[in-house]
């Protein structure tokens, strides 16, 4: 077997082990906190985690059960997210907690067993399972993003940021198909900087369109977390910066991203 799922799953699980460590040092009360995500609460942003790894075993496990029950999500409309979110709202905290936990462990326990060049289905494209395992991590990374925005802090960044940039990479086409337009046949270089000092690069050395700057960065753009003004990215090239400002690295209908912050706007006012 390859070491590539097994190594994935690894960061999956130290991803994991970051959020719940935020999540175990919160009261009650704090789980009701507002979060950057317009509508949604830290329960919210756990209740999706772990409703979406139950779906994800499903994909892996029972295709057509998952394409059933996908079904019907997606006949609920773009928003789809924000009823699941809803549904889950009354759940008390411990239980909460025990399913997120439970969801990530089922999660974990399955995909080691699988071949990670298999064929899933999902909301969006099908996968490999490897892709859907790094789906996983971005979002955990992603919802993690989020709840530690929700209380000021910050998390140190890691190499895990590697499996998030390479999935923001291989998702140009999809962002651009995502909404409604045309997918480039322009090459567009990604060089980026990584928190352990390495570089990390994506694409033709030739190209003229190129993206450059802290992997950090580029990971908080492809997931709609960060604004592009917000981040030092150095952007060249129509077909790049076309591509940032509506880069999306899940699945979904088209996120309407983050807006700048006021003090990106007070600077350039």
């Amino acid at each position: 077997m390859s070491t590539a799922l097994p190594s994935l799953l690894a960061d999956l699980q130290a991803e994991t082990a970051v959020v719940e460590e935020l999540l175990d040092r919160l009261t009650p009360e704090e789980w009701d906190r507002a979060t950057p995500a317009a509508g949604w609460s830290v329960r919210d942003q756990v209740s999706h985690l772990a409703f979406f790894d139950e779906a994800a075993v499903a994909a892996a496990t029972d295709p057509e059960l998952f394409r059933r029950d996908a079904a019907v999500l997606l006949d609920l409309g773009p928003t789809f997210p924000d009823v699941i979110a809803e549904r889950f709202r009354d759940m008390p905290v411990g239980e909460l907690t025990a399913w997120f936990r439970n969801a990530r462990t089922d999660l974990l326990g399955t995909f080691v067993g699988l071949d990670g060049k298999a064929r899933v289905p999902w909301f969006g494209p099908e996968m490999s399972v490897l892709s859907s395992a790094t789906a996983r991590l971005m979002e955990t990374w992603a919802h993690g993003q989020d709840l530690y925005d929700a209380f000021d802090l910050t998390r140190p960044p890691t190499d895990r940021l590697r499996h998030i940039a390479h999935l923001g990479v291989r998702t140009l086409g999809f962002s651009f198909s995502l909404n409604g337009r045309d997918v480039p046949d322009v090459p567009v270089r990604v060089v980026l900087d990584a928190p352990g000092g390495d570089t990390w690069s994506w694409g033709d050395e030739e190209a003229t369109d190129v993206v450059r700057g802290s992997a950090l960065d580029f990971c908080h753009v492809v997931t709609q977390r960060r604004h592009l003004y917000d981040t030092g990215l150095l952007v060249t090239g129509p077909v790049a910066r076309e591509w940032l400002s509506i880069a999306q690295a899940f699945a979904g209908a088209p996120g309407t991203g983050r807006e700048p912050s006021r003090h990106y706007l007070k600077e350039t006012s």
